[in-house]
This record gives structure tokens, sequence and C-alpha cells, in this order.
């Protein structure tokens, strides 16, 4: 998967694999939906920080009220992505990953 210059983590492709390892997506669509993945955790960085200097809850909390949202079907992520995107905001962050599921 690297046509081009956007490199697509193993832990994403991952998201479009069947049992056998091979990709249930062209390659090109699990690129655009990386790229829009990647994009909102780095764009949820800011507000992550803002309410943890102004609310002061517990990271985990922060994440898991994100991931909430990002689960619902308005975000327009599957619910793999979105749990894709908090793990991925939790590391961009280095705050330890919340437990949360897939769950709508």
């Amino acid at each position: 998967m690297n046509d081009n210059q956007i490199e697509v983590p193993p832990s994403f492709i991952a998201l479009y694999c069947d049992a056998r390892g091979r990709l249930s997506a062209s390659a090109g669509w699990v690129r655009a939906r990386y790229e829009l993945c990647e994009d909102s955790a780095a764009a949820l960085v800011e507000p992550a920080l803002a309410l943890a200097h102004a609310q002061a809850p517990d990271d985990g909390a922060i994440l898991r009220s994100m991931h909430a949202g990002l689960v619902s079907a308005e975000s327009g992520l599957t619910p793999s992505e979105a749990r894709w995107v908090v793990m991925r905001l939790a590391e961009l962050l280095d705050w330890p990953a919340p437990a949360v599921d897939d769950a709508v």
C-alpha cells in the first residue's frame, strides 16, 4: 500500500483485512479513510488538551467521551475507525489508551 507518499500503518490496515489478512476494500479507499482518521485524531489534540486543563478530568474520561461522539452515526466513521482515532489520539497526547468498545 505504498504507491504514494502516505504510509498507512498496519494498525489501520488491519481494520480493513479479512480473517486471511487480505484487504476487504481497495488500497485507495483504505488510504483515504486513513487520511480522514489521522486528520481527525490530529484535530482532536487541542480540544482534548483544553478539556484536560479546564475541567481536569482524568485522561481516560476525556478519551472515552470523545469516543462516544466519534462512534455515533453522525461522525461518518465506522465503529472500528472511531476506536482507532481515539487510540491514535491517546498516542499523540502520550496518554494511556482507554478501554473503549465499538458499540454504537
